[in-house]
Parts: C-alpha cells; sequence; structure tokens
C-alpha cells in the first residue's frame, strides 16, 4: 500500500514538474508589453526633493526624507506595474479598417509544433477556411455563450476595473509624498486614458501638469500647457496665445521636439507672431536633427521608418468624394489611400487579398511568394517608392512578421541556391546553385531581403557574414538592393578585413545607376563628407526624385541652410533657400515620430468607432495640427464639418450646428490650405459662402470672400469644382460682376481639367445659354451668341486653338538651324548631366536603362495586380476550379462580378423580346377569334365582290396572291 502510495505521490510529482516547465516555456515565449512605462514618464528630475530647503536637515529629518522618499518610490514602481499589466491586453478594436490585426502573435512552446491560420500548406489552408465559416456562421456562437461564460466576463470586468482604480489612489499616494514622476503620470492618465477603466478628466490634467511645470520644469509638461493656453480645449482655460507662445518657447528651450515644431510652425506662418523664416528653420532644425539622431541609433541603414500617414478624406475619395475632389482625381488616383478606399467601396478586405495571394503561393507561385514575402516584410499592402528602406504606406498595414517574409523569401532563393556553405564568405568555391537554372526570376530580389535581414537583425540574429552572401548572390545577377547592401558593407567594414571605400563607392555607383534612392543618398553623403555640395546636391535631388523620404531632405536642408547664411548671395536667393530648408526640414521631422507618433495614434483610436476613441482621436490630430502637420490638419477639419461633426450635439451646442465647430473646422482648413490643399482651399470658400465659422459680416462680402478663395483654387488648374463654382457666381453675379461670357469661360475649364464633370457642365451650359438668351431679350448686352465668337469671349480651349493656329500661320519662323542646334543641346544636356560619379560601364548602362524603360514590376500595386491575375485566371480556365469554389463563396461571390452587369443586361433583354413575344401571340389570338365569331354569325351569308384580278376563293392561285399581299 505504501509503495503504490509513493508511486502515486511520484507521479504526480512529475506531472506537476511538467506543468510548471510548461508554464515556464510559455511565459517566456510571450512577447514584451506593447505599452510601456516611459512613455507616460517624464524625464527624470534628480534635483527636486521632498525637504524644503530653507530648513537645515537634521539626522532625524533626513532619515524621515529617505524613508518617505523610498516609499513613494515603491508605490510608484507598484502602480507603473499594474498599469503595464492593464494595458497590455489587445486593444478592443482593429487599427485600419481594412486591415486586421498584426500577423505576429504571440505563441506558446509547442506553436511551433502545431498548424496556424497562417501556415502553408493544406492544413494550415483548412484551418483558414474553418475560420471564414466560423465567421460567417457567427449567430451560432449564441449558443455556446453560457451564463457561466457571462459571469467570468463581469468578473474579470470588474477586477481590472480594481486594478485601474488601485492604479490612480498608488500614484496619488505617490504624488502626495513628492514622486514627480507619479504626478507626470497622472497628468497623461487624465489627458490619455489608455483604456475605458480610466476616466478622462483635461482640468484635473491642465491642474497636474501645471503643477509638474512649476515644480520640476520639465519641457513635456510645459508642451502640454502651451497646448491648452492655445486651444482653449475642453473649456479648461481660456485661449490665450501669448502665453502659448511663452510655454512653447520653454518646452523648446527644454529640447522638446513636438513642442520646437509647433513653435517653429507658428513662426512659419506667422500665427500669433510676425512671419520670421530664419527663426523656423532654426528650430525646424532642431526637431530634425533629434528625429534624424533616432533614425541613426538604429541598425545599419537606420531605423525601420514609421509608416505614413493617411488622410481620412481619402478613404471617401476626398472632401467631395470621388471624382469631385482633387484628391481623387488625375494622377491623384494611384495614391495608396484612394485606391484603398476604392477597394473597400468594392467589398475587397486586406484578409481576402493575403487568404488569395497564399492560396497561389502555396500552388507554387514564385511571384506570389516573392510578394507576400514582401508584404509580410514591410508589414504593408503598399510600400512606398524608394526601395526596401523607404518605408510603408499606414493605410494598408497588416503588422510584420519577418519569420513569414524569410519563409517565402527563402523559398524562392532555395529555387537557385539549394544549400548554404559552412563559411558563407567562400560560397563562390562551392557549387551551390541548382542545375539548369538560367534566369533567376525573383530569387536575386529575395537574395537582397535576405541580406537585408541578416544585416540588420529582422527576425534572424544579426549576421554579416551571411548577410554579404546573400547580397553578393544577388548582386551576381544585377540587383540593385544587393548592390547597396554590399556598399555600406564595404563602407563601413562590418566584416573583419573586408573594408575598402573604392569598392563601396563602386557598389553605391551600380545601384545609384539603377535609379535606388538609398543608393544616391549613399552617394550624396560621402561627397558631402568630402565638401562636394554641388555634387552632394545633385544626389539628393536624384533620391527625392526616386522617393527618398528622409535623409535626402534632411542633408538637403543643410545645404539650403548653409547657402541661407552664405554672405554676397541675393536677398531672394536666401529667402528661397529659407523656405526650402523650411520644408525640407519640417517634413524629416514630421516623419521622424519614433517616439510619439500622434498622427498614427489618432488614427488607431478613431478607428475604433467608440465615442472614447473618437475624443481622443480628435485631441491627438488637435495636438498634432498645432505642430505643423498638414495631415492632422486636414483629418481634424474634416472629422469636425459641419454635417459630420460628432462635437456637434455635445460640447459646443447640444440642440443645433454650433459655429464653435465650424469655427475650429474653418481654422483648420485654413491651415491646411495654406500648406497646399487644393480642396481645403475650396472648403474655406465653401464656409465664406455659407457663413460657417466666419465672423458676422454682410453677405455680399462673404461671397466676394468667397470667389477669392475659389479663384485661387481655380488657378491650380487642378480643381474642377472651383471652376464650376465660379462660373456659377458669374452666371449669377453671386460676389463677382455677372458675366456670362466668363461663366462660360469656366465652365469649360471645368470640363477641360476634368472630364468626369461633362454632365454638370453640360446641363450649366444649357441654362447659362437659356438665360443669355432671356436676358439679351429683355433688351440686354453683351449676351453669348449662338452664331459666333468674338475673340474676347472664347472659352479657355478655344482660345488656346486660335492662338496654336495663329503661331502656325505666322511668317516669322526660326530658322530651322538654329532650332536644331538647341534642341542638340538640350538633348546633350539632358543625356549626360552630372548625376554622380563616373565608371567605366556606366554609359552602357545607361544606355540599357533607356532602351528597356519599363516600370518596375515590384513596385505594381499589390490590390490591382492580383486582380488582374485573377481576372486573366477566369479568363483562361473559363469557370471556377474545384479548390476556388470554396474561396468565391467565402469572399460572397466577387470573383464574377466583371461580367454580372453583361449578363443581366443580356438575360433583361431576352426577358424584354419574351415579353413583347407573349404579347403578340395574345393578340394575334383576339383576332383571330374575333374573326372566327364573326363569320359565325354569318355562316350561309356568300357574299360575292368584285375582286378584280384578285383570285376567288378555292383557286390555288389565291394563295400565291396572299403571299405577296
Amino acid at each position: 500500500m505504501n509503495a503504490c502510495r509513493k508511486t502515486r505521490t511520484r507521479r504526480a510529482a512529475w506531472l506537476a514538474f511538467g506543468l510548471v516547465a510548461l508554464a515556464a516555456f510559455s511565459v517566456s515565449a510571450q512577447p514584451d508589453a506593447s505599452f510601456s512605462v516611459q512613455s507616460v514618464q517624464p524625464n527624470p528630475t534628480p534635483e527636486f526633493g521632498t525637504h524644503n530647503a530653507r530648513e537645515a536637515p537634521t539626522p532625524r529629518r533626513a532619515l524621515a526624507d529617505a524613508e518617505q522618499a523610498t516609499e513613494a518610490t515603491q508605490a510608484f514602481k507598484l502602480a507603473t506595474i499594474t498599469l503595464s499589466n492593464l494595458t497590455a491586453h489587445p486593444p478592443p478594436y482593429d487599427h485600419d479598417p481594412f486591415s486586421r490585426s498584426s500577423i505576429s502573435q504571440a505563441t506558446s512552446f509547442l506553436s511551433s509544433y502545431l498548424p496556424s491560420a497562417q501556415g502553408q500548406g493544406p492544413i494550415g489552408r483548412a484551418i483558414r477556411i474553418a475560420i471564414k465559416l466560423r465567421q460567417k456562421f457567427s449567430p451560432f456562437r449564441v449558443f455556446f455563450w453560457t451564463d457561466s461564460s457571462a459571469a467570468a466576463a463581469r468578473k474579470r470586468d470588474e477586477e481590472i476595473r480594481g486594478k485601474a482604480i488601485k492604479v490612480i489612489d498608488l500614484l496619488q499616494y505617490s504624488a502626495e509624498l513628492g514622486n514627480t514622476d507619479a504626478l507626470y503620470t497622472l497628468a497623461r492618465l487624465s489627458l490619455f486614458p489608455p483604456n475605458v477603466y480610466f476616466t478622462s478628466d483635461p482640468k484635473l490634467a491642465y491642474s497636474y501638469f501645471s503643477t509638474h511645470a512649476s515644480l520640476t520644469g520639465n519641457a513635456s509638461s510645459q508642451a502640454v500647457l502651451a497646448f491648452f493656453y492655445a486651444t482653449g480645449y475642453a473649456d479648461t482655460v481660456p485661449v490665450d496665445q501669448a502665453k502659448a507662445m511663452l510655454y512653447y518657447t520653454f518646452a523648446a528651450q527644454g529640447g522638446h521636439k513636438g513642442a520646437q515644431m509647433a513653435l517653429a510652425y507658428r513662426y512659419w506662418s506667422g500665427i500669433s507672431t510676425l512671419e520670421a523664416c530664419s527663426r523656423a528653420v532654426e528650430w525646424y532644425e532642431a526637431a530634425a536633427d533629434t528625429a534624424m539622431g533616432m533614425f541613426l541609433s538604429g541598425p545599419p541603414g537606420g531605423h525601420t521608418l514609421p509608416y505614413t500617414h493617411t488622410r481620412v478624406s481619402d478613404l471617401d475619395g476626398g472632401a467631395y468624394g470621388p471624382g469631385a475632389s482633387v484628391a481623387s482625381t488625375g494622377l491623384n488616383v494611384v495614391k495608396p489611400a484612394v485606391k484603398a478606399g476604392f477597394a473597400q467601396a468594392a467589398g475587397e478586405t486586406w484578409e481576402d487579398l493575403l487568404e488569395y495571394y497564399m492560396f497561389n503561393a502555396d500552388r507554387g507561385e514564385m511571384d506570389f511568394a516573392y510578394k507576400l514575402g514582401k508584404i509580410f516584410y514591410q508589414g504593408s499592402i503598399y510600400a512606398t517608392s524608394g526601395g526596401i528602406g523607404s518605408g510603408s504606406e499606414g493605410v494598408g498595414r497588416i503588422g510584420q512578421d519577418f519569420n513569414l517574409a524569410r519563409s517565402y523569401f527563402l523559398k524562392i532563393a532555395r529555387q537557385v541556391w539549394a544549400r548554404d556553405p559552412l563559411n558563407p564568405l567562400q560560397h563562390n568555391a562551392v557549387d551551390d546553385k541548382v542545375e539548369g537554372v538560367t534566369k533567376p526570376g525573383w530569387a536575386a530580389k529575395s537574395a537582397a531581403y535576405l541580406g537585408r535581414m541578416y544585416l540588420r537583425g529582422e527576425g534572424v540574429k544579426r549576421d554579416y557574414e551571411t548577410a554579404m552572401m546573400w547580397f553578393e548572390r544577388g548582386a551576381e545577377y544585377g540587383d540593385r538592393e544587393c548592390y547597396n547592401g554590399l556598399g555600406i558593407m564595404w563602407r563601413d567594414g562590418l566584416v573583419k578585413g573586408r573594408q575598402d571605400l573604392g569598392k563601396a563607392m563602386e557598389y553605391f555607383s551600380h545601384a545609384a545607376g539603377l535609379e535606388l534612392a538609398e543608393a544616391l543618398v549613399n552617394l550624396g553623403k560621402h561627397h558631402y563628407g568630402r565638401g562636394e555640395i554641388k555634387l552632394a546636391g545633385a544626389c539628393f535631388e536624384a533620391a527625392i526624385s526616386y522617393g527618398s523620404p528622409l535623409e535626402a531632405h534632411f542633408y538637403l536642408a543643410k545645404i539650403h541652410t548653409l547657402n541661407m547664411h552664405t554672405a554676397g548671395l541675393p536677398q531672394g536667393y536666401a529667402a528661397g533657400s529659407c523656405a526650402n530648408a523650411v520644408s525640407f526640414y519640417k517634413l524629416v521631422a514630421e516623419r521622424g515620430v519614433w517616439d510619439e507618433d500622434l498622427v498614427d495614434d489618432a488614427e488607431f483610436a478613431w478607428n475604433s468607432g467608440t465615442a472614447r476613441g473618437k475624443e481622443m482621436a480628435i485631441l491627438k490630430w488637435w495636438i498634432a495640427a498645432e505642430r505643423g502637420s498638414e495631415v492632422a490638419q486636414n483629418n481634424l477639419a474634416y472629422v469636425l464639418d459641419q454635417d459630420r461633426s460628432i462635437l456637434r450635439l455635445t460640447r459646443f451646442a447640444p440642440i443645433e450646428a454650433s459655429n464653435d465647430t465650424a469655427r475650429l473646422a474653418l481654422t483648420q482648413w485654413t491651415r491646411s490650405a495654406a500648406q497646399r490643399n487644393i480642396d481645403s482651399l475650396v472648403k474655406v470658400g465653401d464656409y465664406y459662402y455659407h457663413g460657417l465659422g466666419v465672423p458676422d459680416e454682410p453677405e455680399s462680402v462673404r461671397w466676394e470672400k468667397a470667389a477669392k478663395y475659389y479663384q485661387s483654387a481655380a488657378d491650380t488648374q487642378m480643381s474642377a469644382l472651383a471652376m464650376w463654382n465660379l462660373g456659377w457666381m458669374y452666371e449669377n453675379g453671386v460676389g463677382v460682376p455677372q458675366d456670362f461670357h466668363l461663366a462660360k469661360r469656366h465652365y469649360d475649364q471645368a470640363l477641360e481639367t476634368n472630364s468626369e464633370a461633362y454632365l454638370p457642365v453640360l446641363l450649366s451650359l444649357i441654362k447659362l445659354y437659356a438665360k443669355s438668351v432671356w436676358y439679351t431679350l429683355q433688351g440686354g448686352k453683351n449676351g453669348l451668341s449662338l452664331w459666333g465668337y468674338d475673340e474676347d469671349k472664347l472659352s479657355i480651349p478655344e482660345r488656346a486653338t486660335l492662338e496654336r493656329e495663329i503661331d502656325a500661320a505666322s511668317p516669322a519662323q526660326p530658322d530651322p538651324k538654329d532650332e536644331q542646334v538647341i534642341s542638340t543641346a538640350e538633348e546633350l544636356a539632358d543625356e549626360f548631366r552630372d548625376d554622380g560619379s563616373w565608371y567605366i560601364g556606366k554609359a552602357r548602362e545607361e544606355f540599357h536603362r533607356r532602351r528597356t524603360a519599363e516600370a518596375r514590376r515590384e513596385e505594381e500595386d499589390p490590390v490591382q495586380w492580383a486582380r488582374d491575375r485573377r481576372n486573366a485566371e477566369n479568363e483562361r480556365e473559363g469557370d471556377f476550379g474545384p479548390e476556388d469554389y470554396f474561396d468565391a463563396a467565402l469572399r460572397g461571390g466577387h470573383r464574377g462580378e466583371e461580367v454580372a452587369d453583361e449578363f443581366a443586361e443580356t438575360m433583361l433583354i431576352v426577358g424584354l423580346c419574351a415579353v413583347v413575344a407573349i404579347l403578340i401571340y395574345i393578340r394575334t389570338r383576339i383576332v383571330e377569334r374575333a374573326r372566327r365569331e364573326q363569320e359565325q354569325r354569318q355562316p350561309g351569308e356568300q357574299q360575292q365582290q368584285n375582286l378584280g384580278v384578285f383570285p376567288p376563293p378555292g383557286d390555288p392561285a389565291r394563295q400565291d396572291w396572299l403571299i405577296w399581299r
């Protein structure tokens, strides 16, 4: 009995040990909490103490102070730990309306051995289908929701709420004991509550920030106080621009990057101060230096750039919708945000797109596999132009997953290189290539990504030798990213014994010849360091034209700053250099937001759809707008627009539309328009026309101002809506003198600018001509002529046509020889312009590049590319394959939408024909029945008529006559 009991005890002990080990492995595999307490802590302030400096500290008092400080620190640490646990839970909403959460999820020890929804092959596909079916039939989940689970959820909610109260209590206690870090954290939690368990209280936050700033002089607290005084947020304090400038100046002097940007923007725009470009350059340069320092503190090549910011209006086709907005017409149609909005309107989601890509990649389609690897590496459906190092678009984010990206890239690379040698630096000494492979396909580009991952330690342990192996493999087939990677490694000497600046410049030149922006930046930095400013500027400008988002702008701003301070230059040239420096520094400071990305956080909160989320989104957009972000200004104005304002029925006015809301929206529209947003400029004209948010003044004055804003927008030759508005105002004499000819000119110009305006322009012209005729009949003069044209009355297209005809008929023609010489000189200047270092073989590469002149396939729109491939497969196969029925059913049958309209039209025509045939048949039957009834009423009556040459009844020839008749 004792032996049996000992055996059971031993088994229980081993089972407990196994469970503990499994739990330890699972915990070790969990990622770090997404919320860091450092994001809410101020800078340490060792000079602040709890004792009174005027009192002589006694030993007993010093001991009491030390105990009090220790207790305050312990309370603060316990509060931060509890807060970290509370905010470590995933948010109750996705970041993007079209995207799912990050593909990279927390995994346990055994997860690598189990199939997952992101796995490859039939098992992973079956899991994804099961998940889709579960989502499709979500109503059945109600049967699994029992009372016990509801009670457990309520209990968990109460526990989290109790922990939130504990955090606030501990922080307040720590702050009472003199811990300024706790005071700052309380202020942050009151202004930016991380979840619904914390209360938003701007007035309490202002009190905490004010106390903290007065005690410590902390720059972050001063920057928030400046925002309160600049905007009067939540009616906390009256608007006082003088105090706002004072606090912004203190915070900027203290090194706060956001305050430096806000102060520079105010000097640049003349907000509550005189315009001073030199002061704007000074503060924007300080902010850009901070951003560049963060960028260079990362791995070789710099930190991964943050996602680009998205205008909410672009997702809706612009402020006026698709077609009417400048944001969705012309070349702007290809912007990722606009394309994402169109994809959403068509019912497409990023999840469906990735599923389609995975399905084809699992079948061995290497182009799909490469694009999948690229998407998972950059963490977005859309990549920015300029190469791997140029970042990605925020509108298509899905979350980075380096492990998945590496698996796809390695799968492609193994098509060419079957194995890796033991010594990566001796890969050329062994035969590692697959026999019979003549074209690398996507292998060279995949090698560039693999080399970059080993170079930077992304998803793998950093290994410079392996990185150089992959770069050399890709460079063998002429990949530009591999050339640039080799240049970085040879320049910095990352591999022992392999540092050669000359060889590095040669690699950079090869990559620059293939139009890689990052390589041009590296060449420019080399020339800049040697004092060759002209060559450096040429390289940086070329890099910007090829899509460089950060470094090229920074160094060009430095060059313009030097030119601005160079003595002896004309005043106009110095002013132009100052304006360029401000623009470039501003761009760098707004893109380098690794420390605090307010615009991205606001978009995250807005997409939650909750009242708290929208409140936080407006607050963060507002703070970023005060710092000069045009995207934040546009987003804030768009959500506060009078027809869509969420504040309209809350703080500003409980029943009807508030002029305060319109005034705030007008301010943001105006600031956005000042940064060259044409739709915002038209919106400002609309606000003045309708009298929204403007001072009380006569309508005629408002209409004159509206006409000026419309005219400014129309002068850009981009806004058809502004031109149409001007045409209407000239037609009716609103805000401008009535002039039918100018009205027609602006209507014609609107049609020329945007062909989608054909119908409204046509109707407007019909009405205009009718009104002009009536005006002429009443005795008016200078009406439109229906038969002839005067040169002063011609429309814009007609005037241009007439000028071309006059120029063609002009006898004064230039000398053909002179023209040929001029064109030849221009061609030579274009062909042989000084675009960097020259090397043997560059001429051949330039000629080959100009000769091919083909767009790079990896820069195509992934959504449109997948759509084209799917359509091509449908046309080739003619019908769905056996595996595609599930896919088509899950996505709602969107595959056949291209022919749905044609099929519906065909069936409609067939149905109409059938109805007409039935009606004809019924009519024939009715006529025949009526004829028979008439014959029955006269059975014996035989009427002999004089038929002439027509055969009588019974004659065989009568049938022939009937046919002719």
